[in-house]
């Protein structure tokens, strides 16, 4: 047992040790970058989509698309009209790392780029470990889902800056409420800041959006 506990020790810090490089890279380009991270289906890669139509004309954006076997979500940012878009498939691996990312960043031209977003995998565990050298990590909750996801997954919920939760359209259809995740999330990271959202009908993607703007445009030092 103590052989596997110091071998993810050291697996860990390694990440870690890079995932610094890779944020300092970040910050001398000015660049403002997100880890978006959810349980699969809960809606990472239509808030992007929502996210692409209303800022593609505004800041230049990168995307990594992280999935585990396939590139259908980066084919999905590109048509959204993602125009630097990288796929990263894991071949099985439950989440990214530092390692990964760092092998597709010379693909993008950085200095490009006012924000980079990474899409990763699917999961509420295995990314909750790993620091990519983002400047946040973004969790998205949809009302198809629990609302007790907080309490299920803390160490997420507890790592992250930012809640979204998506798909508020549908809410009535479960036992799912807004008052109790909000409640379970805030027990675990009272700092949250959470956003209600529907990229269905569009609800809240405006205060979204704004609050992307103003993440950028104080990372470069200018008033949004």
């Amino acid at each position: 047992m103590s052989q596997k506990v110091n071998l993810e020790k050291k697996v860990l810090s390694e990440n870690d040790l890079l995932a610094a490089s890779i944020r300092q890279e970040l910050e001398a380009k000015g660049i403002a970058s997100l880890n978006m991270v959810s349980s699969p289906g809960s809606g990472k890669t239509s808030l992007l989509e929502k996210t692409l139509a209303e800022l593609n004309n505004e800041l230049r954006i990168g995307l990594i698309a992280g999935d585990v076997q396939t590139e259908n979500d980066a084919n999905r940012l590109i048509r959204a009209g993602g125009k630097i878009v990288r796929p990263l498939v894991t071949g099985g691996a439950c989440h990214l790392d530092a390692r990964m990312i760092s092998r597709v960043l010379p693909e993008m031209n950085l200095d490009n780029l006012d924000l980079l977003i990474v899409e990763n995998v699917g999961n509420l565990v295995c990314p909750s470990s790993f620091d990519l050298g983002e400047d946040m990590k973004v969790v998205l909750i949809s009302t198809t889902e629990g609302d007790d996801k907080p309490l299920k997954y803390p160490a997420m919920f507890r790592r992250s800056s930012i809640m979204v939760i998506n798909k508020i359209d549908l809410l009535g259809t479960s036992e799912f409420t807004v008052k109790r995740v909000k409640e379970n999330a805030l027990q675990i990271n009272a700092n949250l800041k959470v956003f209600e959202v529907s990229c269905r009908t569009g609800i809240g993607l405006d205060a979204w959006c704004d609050w992307v703007k103003q993440l950028v445009a104080e990372k470069q030092g200018v008033s949004a």
